[in-house]
């Protein structure tokens, strides 16, 4: 599918699925197997992520699920004050309690590192978890923040005038991952 300003597609549905089997077998491995394990996607598309991942995790490790949670950091944002329109808040549902739990959060683009700190301030009001872990679908670089994933499925280099458009099948209706040209008001 060729969309107006897409420059170029980092990655089909096919590759898609091998960077989140690769990516769940790292975190698999990294915490010695799943014990204690919660995946929390960001909304909105680190949501269905991480419940991909769980699966894949849950197939390799032979259990029936691992426990997946859903984080909204609207009111956690730094940029709250800015925005022209009024904020549209979602619910945060999370299946266990987090107190000393693995966490693993889950986001599709890594940039600025801006939503990962929303994101750690939001799951601290829930708890005191064991530890904190990030798995990116894609790390582009360009942090304001001193913030780096532990997984990472495609790290590329980006200019400010690019975008990375995550596509997934649960909220796009298409899996893909495009770069595409950024208007340079935006």
């Amino acid at each position: 599918m060729k969309d107006k300003g897409i420059k170029y597609q980092l990655c089909d549905a096919q590759d898609l699925t091998r960077t989140l089997n690769r990516l769940a077998r790292e975190i698999i491995e990294f915490n010695r197997g799943i014990e204690g394990l919660v995946l929390v996607g960001i909304r909105t598309r680190g949501a269905p992520l991480a419940e991909r991942l769980a699966a894949v995790i849950a197939q390799a490790e032979g259990v029936e699920s691992v426990p997946v949670g859903i984080l909204d950091i609207t009111l956690y944002r730094d940029d709250l004050l800015r925005a022209r329109k009024t904020p549209v808040v979602r619910a945060t549902d999370l299946p266990v309690d987090i107190h000393q739990r693995n966490i693993v959060l889950v986001d599709d683009v890594l940039y600025t590192g801006r939503t990962v700190r929303a994101a750690i301030d939001a799951i601290l009001d829930y708890g005191r978890p064991g530890r904190i872990h990030l798995a990116a679908l894609v790390d582009r670089g360009n942090r304001e923040m001193p913030i780096q994933a532990d997984f990472v499925g495609i790290r590329v280099n980006t200019s400010p005038f690019e975008e990375i458009l995550v596509r997934l099948q649960e909220v796009d209706g298409v899996d893909e991952i495009v770069v595409v040209e950024k208007h340079k008001s935006q």
